[in-house]
């Protein structure tokens, strides 16, 4: 009964993410942490976002072992035990395949800080996960090495994106805020060159956000 509320918020999550256009078909996961009870929360694996229910969401620890769930949990779930692991203020994890920032990742590039709102969302620019193989915890190391100067959310390159927050609601928003950048920024190569945040008004902004 206790992680009912975190089932129904991650089935409900997970939802508005493929309904949004940040998954297709199975792709991506999500999941809670209950730092206090060690408990894990997260979207089962190949299971459709359209059927899937509350109680389908997985239990488990981060070390691997399933507390509750008939089904099997996403196979990232070594990405969102390493996160949990190594960022303490992370309580929720979003793993992504946003079509606009996973190109980016797809070429290997981060995305600078071009936009103003990327500092107070993401915490500067979009970070590149160097490549981790699909399901090991390299791919959570790896994430973890790139986000951790400051940053919310990465590229996972030729992956996706993932994005974490101290509650579910602002990993979301901040998942949204990476394919909304990458876009904008995409756009604005289409038609001449963007502009990167110059260092003093990126100072200026970090203090305004109290980001220093």
């Amino acid at each position: 009964m206790k992680y009912n509320s975190m089932k129904k918020e991650i089935q409900e999550m997970a939802l508005q993410a493929y309904q949004e256009n940040l998954v297709a078909g199975t792709s991506g996961n999500v999941s809670m942490y209950d730092a206090e009870g060690g408990i894990m929360g997260i979207t089962p694996t190949n299971s459709s976002y359209l059927t899937m229910r509350p109680e389908d969401v997985v239990l488990m620890r981060l070390d691997g072992t399933v507390v509750e769930g008939e089904l099997k949990p996403s196979s990232e779930w070594r990405l969102h035990a390493g996160i949990y692991s190594e960022i303490p203020e992370a309580a929720a994890v979003i793993h992504t395949h946003s079509p606009h920032a996973t190109s980016f990742a797809v070429n290997h590039e981060t995305i600078p800080l071009v936009l103003v709102e990327m500092l107070p969302f993401l915490g500067g620019d979009i970070p590149l996960a160097e490549f981790g193989m699909p399901g090991t915890p390299e791919v959570g190391e790896h994430a973890v090495a790139a986000m951790k100067p400051g940053r919310f959310a990465c590229l996972l390159a030729n992956h996706g994106v993932v994005a974490y927050g101290k509650n579910l609601a602002q990993a979301y928003i901040r998942a949204v805020y990476v394919e909304d950048a990458a876009k904008i920024y995409h756009m604005a190569r289409q038609v001449g060159t963007p502009q990167i945040l110059k260092p003093e008004i990126e100072h200026a902004l970090r203090e305004k956000y109290h980001l220093l």
